[in-house]
């Protein structure tokens, strides 16, 4: 089978989580890319998120530098929530919902329940130069966790359900999990991916999406 943009970017992908040990393949999967699709910013960020996740910051920067001359634009990420009182929009760090304080504070709470229960940060999923406590923070605001602080904010014991319009990074996922847990209640996350269910500590995609 003739390798096409999907197949190449899903190598390209499979080297992101490999801690850029497979950097030359990658390289090779992204050039491929950039013939197929030139103006794609995820195969760019997918790159760049390869060299981040191996430490190295140069190559990085020259993937991201790549992508502004190609002219092509990222997606923003965000995540949603519908309620009665309508749809309420997320993005990572995001402050500008006026019930920003007890979203915040949601999440405080949260956070320190999940360390109890044994929650440790995926700092591998902030891919920036930082030290461990700034990577630590940056992961804290993202905008699904901004989102599902918000609806535990409220009284209710449905189903938990968000969307997002990108793929759920590792840490999320992992803090969902244990949230899933602490409150009891069953969350429904549906990325640019798959659905995620999860419930009692689990998800339905066995922790691999």
């Amino acid at each position: 089978v003739k390798p096409n943009a999907l197949i190449w970017r899903t190598v390209l992908g499979s080297c992101c989580r490999t801690n850029g040990r497979n950097s030359e393949l990658g390289r090779r999967a992204a050039e491929m890319l950039v013939q197929l699709e030139p103006g794609n910013a995820v195969n760019y960020v997918l790159l760049s998120n390869m060299y981040a996740a191996g430490a190295k910051w140069e190559n990085m920067a020259k993937a991201r530098s790549a992508m502004r001359l190609a002219a092509a634009r990222k997606e923003a990420g965000c995540s949603w929530v519908t309620m009665k009182d309508g749809i309420h929009i997320f993005v990572a760090g995001d402050k500008s919902h006026p019930e920003t304080d007890a979203i915040y504070g949601k999440l405080r709470e949260l956070q320190q329940q999940m360390r109890v229960t044994g929650y440790m940060p995926q700092t591998s999923s902030a891919l920036y130069d930082l030290d461990l406590e700034s990577k630590e923070e940056l992961l804290s605001y993202h905008s699904e966790k901004l989102a599902i602080a918000f609806v535990l904010t409220r009284k209710s014991a449905s189903t938990i359900r968000i969307m997002k319009n990108l793929r759920v990074c590792v840490d999320c996922h992992s803090a969902f999990r244990y949230i899933s847990k602490i409150v009891g209640r069953q969350i429904v996350l549906r990325d640019s991916n798959r659905f995620h269910h999860f419930s009692d500590g689990k998800c339905s995609c066995g922790d691999y999406w």
